[in-house]
């Protein structure tokens, strides 16, 4: 069941977890990392910094998300922002930055040039020292913010809780924190307050609070003056916000604020009637934020408020251009389109506007975009053509295309005719016409052979055939396409399913070239494992060669160690027995992803990690990962700091995204090449008593369990499928009615399938009955868990398998298939983690 996750919140925490959270701040130093061998930054002018954090900042398609520029960049901000020349810039760039707190101690003069220690050079140079007033400062700032953190940390459970839902009773036991507390602790609460009231447009309540916030305590004092300026500014309290803004880079210029603070200042100033004081602002920060389409809005607000439309106009359409998603493009359209220069929109520009709207997703957009160029005046017919087979091929993802209305469209000898062949063939299979997709598909192979629209109707035409078992008609068409389109994005996967049918249809020396050319053509696709895996049973039991094929089996789990088949590759090297290695020249190309170095102990005097598990505390999750990046020694720590604070206040499924992201090559290495407490959080087991409980009551492996958890929800209890499943286990509301009844349990309401021990409890049930239907088979099992009894019972008349193996390669769903490979594949991987634990000695984690 693919799963959606729901708005509901993660269960509230109890208060005695604050001990818990306290013990987080106690870490261990790196060693040669932070203070035995700190970097030294070379002094440079400003303008030079700027324009280096001009090329990192990356463009933004939310407002809401603070590009953080570089330190350098942030120091070359650090003058009064309203309306000073650039030119004071390059002397206020060149002051000691001050730390995060409004009152922390400046550094010496000497320490101007020295970053935040642990800064690697580049070119691979030995680093200097950093003075000892620098670190000083960093270590006063970084105990401020520890401070702060311990005497919030029974804040964190009902800030988490006015997070996620905003009801009055979360508003209320905030606020009593707040009056109950004092200094930083208060001050936690109240920024939390703010930032809800925020969320919830109710200003003057955000207005109070926030400064509230600013008055009890340093730690988070940017936080409270940005989003107070911002609260002012939206509730028309103008000069307010301009007076939290004056200065904000000068006083906070390590904060994640620092490249939308100018923005938002000019916004300001704007409605403040002060054009020239906003375009100084704003010239001030163009090196260091002008990338950010918040920055860019901004100025073409301030160009049109100074007379200067040519101008506005072509900031509004480099907006528009440069960040067509984002909500910020959105208003310059609207601008251009009050200025009456929409129009001046080139035919090609406004041609990637529509190419940008379908590639995003936005159909509706795209085909507005496309027929309004279809009918613009001045264009060819081919260009015309073009633009109305566009718009047609939006209308079918939205599923309000008919074949009447393509027919009508122009039959082109272009590229234009093969599309529009294209979108009649996907209109043929959606009706299940089979003479009209194999008609129209063998007209497009004879008029537009070199077309990629061709590409896309045969790989849609062997999906089709593929789910209706007709291997050899799937296999034809997506031999073609391997074939004709060997850079075809779809090509490897095509290439491998023509061989696997052919495999199917027992030609086992065709299947057997086939996989060769999969592993020597494609080494670095998803399927060439599943090609060495199946080589490999072919070495067996065609050729009579176990050397070969353990050749294969060990390159499948030297690259692929976690993957399904390197689990069904250790089966048959222990069935082969122990065999001499065989030279296989092509196998050596294949290698598995390297790890990078990952530390799994953090800087003890970082700011910004100190000051992100503060902000967990106030509930304002949001700018986590933010802050942590901040800290320009983070790269070997960052992903496992974010992903230990979100599980420290209960989001396991959010620490496992963050920890999968950042760690896409996991499934290839070793478990002893990666620190223990990243697969912790990769492979959490929380409610693992539980879990072992309810499986042993159910005869079940309670790794599998786990698994199957990790695949369904990744341990959020409050997810929610499209389908209306529910909770880990996504459980049916009419199922957990049945399983509820069979358990003995009175009155069941579905909400209790959002508590987790009665989710397992059901679940596990479910899951032996499931298991039972289908002669404890796991793999049918799982197949028929995600797609259905019946699908199962479908693809099992669909054989004969000569293992189980063959029948999870042959589920013609790709997410079924996948989905019974990885909890096969995770269970291995979670008993693998336990068995490294054990070897270390280690400390069993709470469960």
């Amino acid at each position: 069941m693919r799963v959606v996750i729901s708005p509901v919140s993660a269960p509230v925490l109890a208060l005695g977890l604050a001990g818990f959270l306290s013990a987080l701040m106690v870490v261990t130093p790196l060693a040669a990392q932070t203070s035995d061998k700190p970097a030294v930054r070379a002094a440079s002018s400003a303008s030079s910094k700027a324009k280096k954090a001009r090329k990192a900042v990356k463009p933004e398609a939310d407002s809401k998300s603070a590009a953080k520029p570089k330190a350098d960049a942030k120091k070359a901000a650090r003058s009064e922002t309203s309306g000073k020349s650039a030119a004071k810039l390059d002397g206020a760039a060149k002051k000691t930055a001050k730390p995060r707190s409004k009152k922390a101690p400046k550094a010496g003069a000497e320490d101007s040039a020295a970053p935040i220690a642990g800064t690697k050079k580049s070119g691979g140079k030995g680093k200097k020292a950093v003075s000892r007033a620098t670190k000083a400062a960093r270590a006063a700032q970084t105990a401020r913010i520890k401070k702060a953190f311990v005497a919030s940390s029974e804040l964190r459970p009902m800030a988490q809780q006015l997070a996620t839902m905003r009801t009055p009773a979360a508003y209320g036991g905030v606020a009593d924190f707040a009056h109950r507390h004092s200094g930083d602790a208060a001050a936690a609460a109240y920024l939390a307050l703010g930032h809800a009231y925020l969320l919830d447009k109710r200003y003057p309540d955000a207005i109070t609070n926030l400064r509230l916030a600013g008055k009890g305590g340093n730690a988070l004092a940017d936080y409270a003056d940005f989003l107070a300026a911002e609260a002012n500014h939206n509730a028309g309290n103008q000069a307010a916000a301009e007076a939290l803004l004056r200065g904000f880079t000068t006083r906070y210029p390590d904060s994640i604020f620092i490249s939308q603070a100018p923005e938002l200042e000019a916004s300001v100033l704007l409605a403040m009637d002060d054009a020239a004081g906003a375009q100084g602002v704003l010239t001030a920060a163009v090196d260091f934020a002008g990338n950010r389409a918040g920055y860019q809005l901004a100025e073409g607000q301030v160009a049109l408020a100074l007379g200067q439309t040519q101008e506005a106009v072509r900031v509004f359409k480099h907006l528009l251009l440069g960040h067509p998603l984002s909500a910020e493009a959105q208003t310059a359209r609207a601008r251009l389109v009050a200025l009456g220069a929409e129009s001046t929109l080139t035919v090609a520009e406004m041609r990637s506007l529509g190419d940008a709207y379908f590639n995003g997703g936005h159909y509706a957009e795209a085909s507005e975009q496309y027929r309004i160029l279809a009918h613009a005046p001045g264009l060819d017919a081919q260009t015309r053509n073009g633009f109305a087979v566009a718009e047609a091929a939006c209308d079918l993802k939205r599923k309000l295309l008919s074949t009447a209305q393509v027919e009508a469209l122009a039959d082109t000898p272009d590229d234009n005719g093969a599309r529009r062949l294209y979108l009649l063939m996907e209109l043929a299979r959606n009706r299940n016409d089979l003479d009209g997709q194999q008609r129209i598909v063998a007209q497009m192979e004879l008029r537009y052979p070199q077309s990629p629209w061709l590409a896309e109707a045969l790989y849609s035409s062997g999906n089709m055939y593929l789910l209706r078992h007709e291997n050899s008609t799937a296999a034809s068409y997506y031999s073609y396409l391997a074939t004709h389109f060997p850079e075809n994005k779809n090509a490897a996967t095509a290439h491998w399913r023509a061989g696997w049918l052919t495999y199917r249809q027992g030609l086992y020396a065709d299947a057997a070239r086939l996989f060769d050319e999969q592993i020597q053509l494609y080494p670095g696709a998803k399927e060439t494992a599943s090609a060495l895996y199946w080589r490999g049973r072919l070495y067996e039991t065609q050729d009579r060669k176990p050397a070969l094929a353990a050749a294969n089996y060990r390159t499948l789990l030297r690259a692929y160690q976690h993957y399904f088949y390197s689990q069904m590759a250790r089966e048959r090297l222990a069935a082969l027995g122990d065999l001499p290695p065989v030279a296989k020249p092509e196998l050596d190309r294949i290698q598995p992803t390297p790890v990078p170095h990952l530390q799994e102990s953090f800087p003890a005097d970082s700011p910004h990690l100190a000051a992100a598990r503060l902000l967990a505390n106030a509930g304002l999750n949001d700018y986590i990962a933010q802050e942590i990046a901040a800290d320009p020694d983070s790269a070997s720590w960052s992903a496992l700091a974010e992903a230990q604070i979100y599980a420290s206040y209960g989001e396991t499924y959010r620490a496992m995204r963050s920890l999968k992201r950042a760690l896409p090559f996991a499934a290839s290495a070793p478990i002893n090449s990666i620190p223990l407490a990243y697969w912790r959080i990769l492979f959490p087991e929380p409610w693992w008593q539980t879990i072992k409980t309810e499986s042993a009551k159910n005869n079940l492996d309670p790794y599998l369990v786990a698994s199957l958890i990790r695949q369904e929800s990744e341990f959020n209890p409050s997810a929610i499928s499209p389908a209306n499943a529910y909770g880990l286990m996504q459980l049916l509301p009419s199922v957990g009615k049945q399983m509820a009844h069979e358990e003995g349990i009175g009155h069941f309401q579905t909400f209790q399938l959002l508590d987790p021990a009665t989710n397992i409890r059901l679940g596990t049930r479910y899951l032996r009955k499931t298991l039972d239907r289908f002669g404890g088979v796991p793999e049918y099992a799982l197949a028929a868990y995600n797609a259905g009894d019946e699908r199962v019972v479908d693809w099992q008349a669909a054989g004969p398998y000569h293992g189980t193996d063959e029948f999870v390669e042959s589920i013609p769903f790709s997410e079924t298939r996948e989905y019974v490979e990885a909890i096969l594949r995770n269970e291995e991987t979670y008993k693998a983690i336990d068995a490294q634990a054990g070897s270390q000695g280690a400390v069993a984690v709470s469960r």
